[in-house]
C-alpha cells in the first residue's frame, strides 16, 4: 500500500502542497485530477522522492520514501516516474531506448520484451527509427513503454497522453491500463482529462490550490462532486435552486446538474431561452440563458436561437 501523510511542500516559503493524506492499494489506478498549476506535478514528484516534504511522510508498504536530501540519486528503484518531459534518448532506435535498462544477460528475453512493450504502444512499425525523428506524441509512447520496461511496482504518469492524437489516444489508454491492472501495478495519473480518471480509474483524488478537496471511487466523485470546481473538472456543469424543479419550497437548495441530467419537457417548469447548439454527433450540447445565467443541457436535435423551451431534470 501507498501512505501518503500529511505532506506540504513548497518550493520557496510559499507552500504549493498543504496537509495532503490519502492510501492506494496494490493494483488500484488512481487519477489526480485538477487544473494546470494546482500541484498535481509537485505531488508526483513528492511520491517518487524528487523533493523533500517539509512535512508529513510518505511510505510504500513498510518503506519510507525520502527525498534527495537522504538519498545520493534521487527517486526509488521500485517506482517509474513520467515526467511531461520524455527525456529520450535522440540518436538511438525507438527499441534501443525501451531496452535502455534492460539487461544483455539474455538476448532474446530482451528482444522479446521490447516486442512486447512496442506492441503495448502501437509503435512496432517504426522499432528502428531514431527518436529524434519521431513526432512528439510517438515520443510520448515509447517514453511509455521505456518506463514499463522493468515492470515497477509503482508507476507515476504526469500527463502522459497530452501530445497523442485521439484514435491513438483512445487505443492506447485501453492496452495501457488493461496490462497494468493485469499485472496488478500500482499507478497514479495527474490529469486534468476527465476521461483518464471516469474510465479508468478506481479512485479520483481532485487537487485545487495544492489542497486536497475531493477523493473516493471516481464514479461516487462524479455523481457526488464536493462542489462546483469538481463538477467541472468533468465538463460543463449547471448549478441550479432545486425550487425552479419543483412546486414545492425547497428554500433555496442549490443542486449541481450536468447537461445530461436536463432535458426539454412541455411540463418543465425552468422556461430557457436558447442561444447556441452544438453538434456533438450523437446529440446536441444546447446552451440557453434562464434570468441572464447560463444553462447547459443535452437534445437530440438543434434548437433555433431564441427558441422557447422548458426543462426538468432526468
Amino acid at each position: 500500500m501507498l501512505q501518503v501523510q500529511n505532506i506540504s511542500f513548497g518550493y520557496t516559503e510559499k507552500q504549493i502542497i498543504h496537509t495532503i493524506s490519502f492510501n492506494v492499494k496494490k493494483g488500484d489506478n488512481v487519477a489526480i485530477l485538477g487544473e494546470s498549476g494546482c500541484g498535481k506535478s509537485t505531488l508526483l514528484k513528492l511520491i517518487y522522492g524528487l523533493c523533500d516534504a517539509d512535512e508529513g511522510q510518505i511510505f510504500w508498504n513498510d518503506k519510507e520514501i525520502k527525498g534527495p536530501k537522504f538519498n545520493i540519486i534521487p527517486g526509488m528503484p521500485f517506482m517509474k516516474y513520467l515526467a511531461q518531459d520524455f527525456d529520450l534518448m535522440p540518436y538511438i532506435t525507438v527499441a534501443e531506448n525501451i531496452g535502455k535498462y534492460l539487461s544483455n544477460t539474455n538476448f532474446n528475453q530482451k528482444q522479446e520484451r521490447i516486442q512486447e512493450l512496442l506492441e503495448i504502444v502501437e509503435m512496432i512499425d517504426y522499432a528502428n527509427v531514431k527518436a529524434k525523428f519521431l513526432s512528439g506524441g510517438q515520443q510520448q509512447r515509447v517514453a511509455i513503454a521505456r518506463v514499463l520496461a522493468l515492470e515497477p511496482e509503482i508507476l507515476l504518469f504526469d500527463e502522459p497522453f497530452t501530445h497523442i492524437d485521439n484514435f491513438r489516444k483512445n487505443a492506447l489508454r485501453r492496452n495501457l491500463f488493461a496490462y497494468l491492472k493485469n499485472k496488478q501495478i500500482t499507478c497514479l495519473v495527474a490529469t486534468h482529462d476527465c476521461i483518464d480518471a471516469l474510465s479508468y480509474s478506481d479512485e479520483t483524488i481532485v487537487i485545487y490550490n495544492g489542497k486536497m478537496i475531493d477523493s473516493g471511487n471516481s464514479h461516487e466523485v462524479y455523481n457526488n462532486p464536493a462542489n462546483k470546481y469538481v463538477a467541472s473538472l468533468f465538463g460543463e456543469v449547471n448549478e441550479l435552486k432545486l425550487s425552479q424543479f419543483t412546486l414545492v419550497d425547497n428554500e433555496d437548495e442549490t443542486i449541481l446538474l450536468y447537461p445530461h441530467q436536463l432535458k426539454v419537457s412541455e411540463n418543465g417548469l425552468l422556461e430557457v431561452h436558447v442561444r447556441k447548439s452544438y453538434f456533438r454527433g450523437n446529440n446536441y450540447l444546447v446552451k440557453a440563458v434562464y434570468e441572464k445565467q447560463v444553462v447547459f443541457f443535452e437534445h437530440h436535435s438543434h434548437l433555433d436561437f431564441n427558441e422557447k423551451v422548458n426543462l426538468t431534470m432526468s
